[in-house]
């Protein structure tokens, strides 16, 4: 099915409001070259000393990488000369910035917390890296549900501008969120099964942040498809960026 641009016209509704406006962004953008440093460093100091998670050396070096990569992006895309001129990258790195504040550092953070040594927790590699298959499956399950929702929502028209009264639309995408939804709360309930046959956890504290760190990758994934989505509006269409005042432009 060949969408037009009617049909995505309910999502400039954040460029509309200025939630998403490039100034909004730089201004996320400077405080996520904050979060982020402190968020590796959270992860590298307090979560990886005694994990026998495997690759564990590797995993930090890249994300290391990724994150400094990330927090150079971001300073460079929050200086107004820059995102007055390129919009679509601006809006390209607040998405791989908001993954890494809100979803990677934490599931890392979990998995190392999964296999600290010496506790009583999940004792062998092969067993570590089983659960990060499975985790990685459900996520992709509930990735392609959401992408399938989305897909659904807009070829009927959803996203197209008075279409559905507000209280309309508002039951219709609780509704369609139940498929996706079910498969993050059958894969979590999954994981602390497994965990807790696995292990010996008796800190409250860790088995928060391991199942916190996990809730926290699938929210993502049910994010980003609409992120994605809105990215390929920027792309395609002029009315979903900024000008080179700031302004969003129109159809006129």
């Amino acid at each position: 099915m060949n969408f037009k641009e009617e049909d995505f016209e309910v999502l400039r509704g954040p460029l509309e409001s200025g939630r998403q406006s490039p100034s909004n962004l730089g201004f996320v953008l400077i405080l996520s070259i904050f979060l982020q440093a402190m968020l590796f460093a959270l992860v590298y100091f307090m979560a990886s000393a005694t994990t026998i998670y495997p690759y564990k050396d590797e995993i930090l070096k890249v994300h290391f990488w990724l994150t400094l990569i990330l927090i150079v992006f971001s300073f460079l895309y929050a200086i107004p000369a820059v995102y007055n001129r390129s919009g679509k990258i601006q809006y390209f790195i607040s998405i791989l910035v908001t993954q890494n504040m809100s979803s990677i550092p934490f599931l890392i953070m979990a998995l190392f917390l999964i296999g600290q040594d010496g506790e009583g927790i999940i004792t062998t590699p092969e067993s570590l890296l089983n659960l990060t298959y499975i985790l990685f499956f459900i996520g992709f399950l509930v990735f392609v549900a959401t992408c399938i929702r989305f897909y659904i929502l807009l070829r009927n028209g959803h996203y197209r501008k008075g279409s559905k009264k507000g209280e309309l639309r508002g039951k219709f995408e609780i509704t369609s969120y139940i498929p996706p939804a079910i498969i993050a709360g059958v894969g979590m309930v999954f994981i602390i099964q497994y965990i807790a046959r696995n292990s010996a956890i008796d800190n409250l504290n860790e088995m928060i942040l391991i199942v916190g760190g996990i809730f926290g990758f699938f929210v993502m994934l049910f994010i980003l498809p609409e992120q994605l989505v809105i990215l390929y509006c920027k792309l395609r269409y002029k009315t979903f960026n900024f000008n080179i005042r700031g302004y969003l432009n129109s159809k006129d």
